[in-house]
């Protein structure tokens, strides 16, 4: 059978990716394998795959809270836009958790120009610029010209002493960050030029998805239980992580949820925190 990704293209459609993918959520096989069998059902020639997915979410959501919001962790991510604010203090908050300082919108005169860095980072005493790429169609990509263009604002920057976290200290190396991929020549001139890189995907071993998923870095967007009135409420005061609501009524009271529904969305927030 024929299904239409997000890009358009047409491809066949694939149950046991779409099986792995309930899996990593947390679903037991059991629970897989029942929403696979309500899904074949209910697919057609021509289906796209969002819509797949909205079936396959709203399935989750009746068995779990916690596993739909693991499962909607991309989408969920591609809530802190649209212009990507909320992207960066999510980055930051990911840096933080491993014990990295973090220094947001420093503006910095360099050798020719003044540039505005979206995040510095440093551990180690070692500095480092981040550069946050934010896409909100999933599609979309980050090409050579993305790490051509930061790797010229860290050339201009390096080198230099700054007032940064403490008197005299320089920009050692760079980071670019985005919530979709790179294409394979921005991952070969970024490798080549010694830029870190971190994407959805990408690296393999420790990529966006993988940093939620082991460290319970979600952000509160994935939340089920909330509204997305409500979810913009909490990043309008600063909660941007999952983690933040843990044993924490007073933030959602401050945001006019009910105390029945608080009981609801403290236990998706501990069910969701209990990382595997």
């Amino acid at each position: 059978m024929k299904i239409i990704k997000h890009s358009g293209a047409v491809v066949n459609f694939n149950p046991e990716k779409l099986t792995a993918s309930l899996l990593k959520s947390g679903a037991d096989a059991y629970t897989a394998e029942s929403i696979m069998k309500e899904i074949t059902k209910e697919i057609y020639e021509g289906i796209s795959t969002k819509n797949i997915y909205k079936k396959a979410f709203a399935l989750l959501k009746k068995h779990t809270h916690s596993h739909a919001a693991r499962y909607n962790l991309r989408a969920a991510i591609e809530m802190l836009g649209p212009e990507g604010f909320y992207f960066e203090k999510y980055i930051a908050r990911l840096f933080e958790a491993e014990k990295y300082e973090t220094k947001s919108n420093v503006i910095l005169q360099g050798n020719c120009v003044m540039h505005e860095i979206d995040i510095l980072i440093k551990k180690n005493n070692q500095i480092a610029m981040v550069e946050c790429k934010f896409h909100a169609g999933r599609e979309a990509a980050s090409d050579i010209k993305v790490p051509l263009y930061v790797f010229s604002r860290f050339n201009d920057l390096r080198g230099n002493n700054y007032t940064l976290f403490s008197n005299k200290e320089k920009i050692s190396s760079c980071w670019i960050v985005t919530n979709t991929r790179f294409t394979a020549d921005a991952i070969a001139f970024a490798e080549c030029s010694g830029i870190n890189l971190l994407s959805w995907d990408y690296p393999e071993k420790k990529n966006l998805r993988l940093k939620n998923n082991h460290d319970c870095l979600y952000p509160v967007t994935c939340l089920t239980t909330l509204t997305k009135v409500e979810k913009e409420k909490l990043l309008l005061i600063d909660i941007i992580l999952v983690k933040e609501l843990i044993d924490n009524r007073a933030d959602l009271k401050e945001i006019g949820i009910s105390p029945g529904r608080i009981k609801n969305v403290l236990r998706e927030v501990t069910d969701l925190c209990k990382c595997y």
